[in-house]
Formats: structure tokens, C-alpha cells, sequence
């Protein structure tokens, strides 16, 4: 029961909403091609088998994360739009959420603490070694490489690893060839959902209909009953017809309002699209220097190099490693840039708090007997 109310509340979390597969039952007697369904979905949504492929992977170069992007990917995106229409409300108390929010934060301090150290380690390690290794370009060791040099006995357990994550992208190349076939049959899986579901309606609907003839047939007062039948129905056509008319006549007289009111609001209309047009080219403004096309937008992995302090060379983050010329980008530009977009968003934030202290002195104004004290 623990695995199934897992996997549901997984799948609602990622944004997975047929009802069917919520409606399951929690012993796990039924749903397999729920399930399929399910897992279909993931695959193509979230890109399952990329990420895992992503995770499993052999790191044998230190590597860190950049991201200088404004959005986030689009597999994160739009997770809550389900919310309302699984049922799922958040009815959770404000003091909770605020505890949290406090928990997150030390959270957030302390693993912002350690990956400091992190960075001190690994800064040791490549000044230590660097002109050891045989790559001029990198010049140093990796911490699996410094490792590997103390302990030569583990270059097994390393070889083991890499001959797994061989064997997995192997699978993915196989699993590509015959993706077309899996969507195919999952086409087919949907068709055969689809055609059980109008089967069973129109049994049920031809069910009715059967009954209603043979309890007719049998009563002495069926011939009336028609008769009654048919004058509800001549009824309910002129009802339907008289409604119709007066739909017809209240959507006129509704446009008319409408036009004369949107006559009405043009020039208010005007100014707010005055304001907002203002309000994006000072956003616009602010993003000129983010949004410069020679600079590409980083975001993922990229390996850490140790640069001596030779004018020829900085420290950098390079994406390969080659006897050719590589493409790096200092530590200092991508701290620029996030530097950058640090003081965007706090320019963001304190327009956004603003109007909402806005918003709040015209809700307290409506206040009778109240006297809201400003922090």
C-alpha cells in the first residue's frame, strides 16, 4: 500500500492527471495498463531514460553545475498546473510553511558551507598536482585520479563502473532503434482503451433501450403512455425554441452593453498599457547586458580546470578536453553574470513588494476600527 501511494503521489507530482490511475485500487489487484500508461508518460514528459543515463554516469573529472539561465528547463515546469483538477488542494497552515521555509534556509547555508570546503579540497589538490598529468591541457589530477595513484587496487572497481555505463548506453541505442515500435503499440493500447470505453456505453445505452419496449408491450396502458411521450417532447422543442430566442436577444442586448463599455474603459485602457509598456523596457533595459548575443547562455556540467597564474591562462570551466584550442569561461565571468542577475532580481523583488505594500494600505484603508502598524 506504502509503494502504490507513493507512486501516485510521484505521478501528481510531476503533473500526471488521468483520474483513472488515482482511482486504483491501493491492494494493487488492478491497474497494469494504468501503469503502463503511467510509465509511457514519464518517458516522454521527463525524458526518464536520459536522466537516468545523466545520473549514472561515470564522473572521472571534477565537475561542478553553471547555470546562467533566466527560466527554468521545461521538463520543471508547469508541475502544480494538476493540482486543482486531481483534487489535490494544499490546506496546510501558514506557521508550517513558514517553518519550512526557515528549515530550507539552514539547509541552504550548510550545504553552501560544505561545498566551500569542497572547493578549498579540490583547490589543494589541483595546485598539488599540477605538471602530473600527461594532458598539458589540464596539467592535473582529478580526485579519482588522486585516488587511483594512492590506490592502484581500486582502478578495478573503476573499470567495473565504466564497463556498466558502456553496457547501459548500449541498451539506450537499442532502446532508440526500437522506440518508433513502442510508440506504435502504445497507440494501439490507447485505440483499444478508447473502443472498451464507447463499447461498454453503448451496451449500457442498448441495454436501456431493450427494457423499455418488452414492460410496454406487457401494460395495458402503453398506447397512452406514447401519446404522453410525444406531446413532452413537442413541448420541450417549443421550450427549446423560445430559449433560443431569448439567448439570441439577451447576447445582443449583453454586446451592446459590452461595446458601450469598453468605450467607456478605452481611456483607462490606454494609460495601464502605457505603464506596462514602460514597466518592460526597464526590464528590458536591465536584461541588454544578459541577453548580449555574444554571450551564450550555460547551463549543466562542466569540468574544472586548474589554471597556473600565467598570463596565457586563467582558471577556467572547460566543457572537453583535446589537444586542440578549447572553448573555457573564467570563474570571474560566470560570477559576473550571476552577479548581474542577483541585482535584476533583487531590483524584481523590491518592485514586487512595493505593490504589495501597496496592496495591503488599500485593503487596511477598508478596515473600519483597525490600525495596521508598518514593520
Amino acid at each position: 500500500d506504502d509503494q502504490i501511494r507513493f507512486v501516485k503521489s510521484a505521478l501528481w507530482y510531476h503533473g500526471y492527471g488521468r483520474q483513472e490511475l488515482y482511482r486504483l485500487p491501493s491492494d494493487g489487484s488492478a491497474g497494469s495498463r494504468e501503469l503502463l500508461l503511467a510509465f509511457s508518460w514519464l518517458l516522454h514528459r521527463l525524458g526518464l531514460l536520459e536522466q537516468l543515463l545523466a545520473q549514472n554516469r561515470v564522473k572521472t573529472g571534477d565537475e561542478t553545475s553553471v547555470c546562467t539561465c533566466e527560466d527554468l528547463p521545461s521538463s520543471q515546469k508547469c508541475t502544480t498546473e494538476i493540482t486543482s483538477e486531481c483534487g489535490l488542494e494544499d490546506r496546510v497552515d501558514v506557521r508550517y510553511l513558514q517553518w519550512l521555509n526557515g528549515r530550507l534556509r539552514f539547509q541552504w547555508r550548510s550545504l553552501h558551507a560544505q561545498h566551500q570546503e569542497q572547493c578549498k579540497l579540490l583547490h589543494k589538490i589541483h595546485l598539488f598536482t599540477s605538471g602530473s598529468h600527461m594532458d598539458q591541457i589540464l596539467g592535473h589530477f582529478s580526485v579519482i585520479e588522486t585516488d587511483l595513484v594512492r590506490q592502484p587496487e581500486n582502478y578495478k572497481q573503476l573499470l567495473q563502473l565504466l564497463e556498466s555505463e558502456t553496457m547501459q548506453l548500449e541498451a539506450f541505442l537499442e532502446w532508440k532503434q526500437l522506440e518508433p515500435v513502442y510508440w506504435h503499440w502504445m497507440e494501439t493500447v490507447l485505440d483499444n482503451m478508447a473502443e472498451e470505453g464507447d463499447t461498454c456505453k453503448s451496451q449500457d445505452s442498448h441495454l436501456e433501450k431493450s427494457c423499455l419496449p418488452k414492460g410496454m408491450s406487457s401494460c395495458p396502458w402503453a398506447d397512452s403512455l406514447t401519446g404522453q411521450i410525444d406531446r413532452l417532447s413537442r413541448d420541450l422543442k417549443a421550450l427549446h425554441d423560445r430559449l433560443h430566442e431569448l439567448v439570441t436577444h439577451r447576447k445582443a442586448a449583453w454586446c451592446e452593453k459590452v461595446k458601450a463599455r469598453e468605450e467607456e474603459l478605452q481611456e483607462g485602457f490606454s494609460a495601464t498599457a502605457r505603464k506596462i509598456q514602460e514597466s518592460v523596457e526597464l526590464k528590458l533595459l536591465d536584461l541588454t547586458n544578459l541577453c548580449a548575443p555574444k554571450r551564450n547562455k550555460r547551463h549543466g556540467p562542466c569540468r574544472l580546470v586548474f589554471r597556473s597564474k600565467h598570463p596565457a591562462s586563467k582558471v577556467g570551466f572547460a566543457r572537453s578536453v583535446s589537444k586542440e584550442p578549447i572553448s573555457a569561461v573564467s570563474a570571474t565571468e560566470v560570477i559576473r553574470e550571476l552577479q548581474m542577475r542577483e541585482a535584476s532580481l533583487e531590483r524584481e523583488l523590491k518592485q514586487l513588494r512595493e505593490e504589495c505594500r501597496l496592496r495591503l494600505d488599500e485593503i487596511a484603508g477598508g478596515l473600519d476600527g483597525v490600525i495596521c502598524v508598518s514593520p
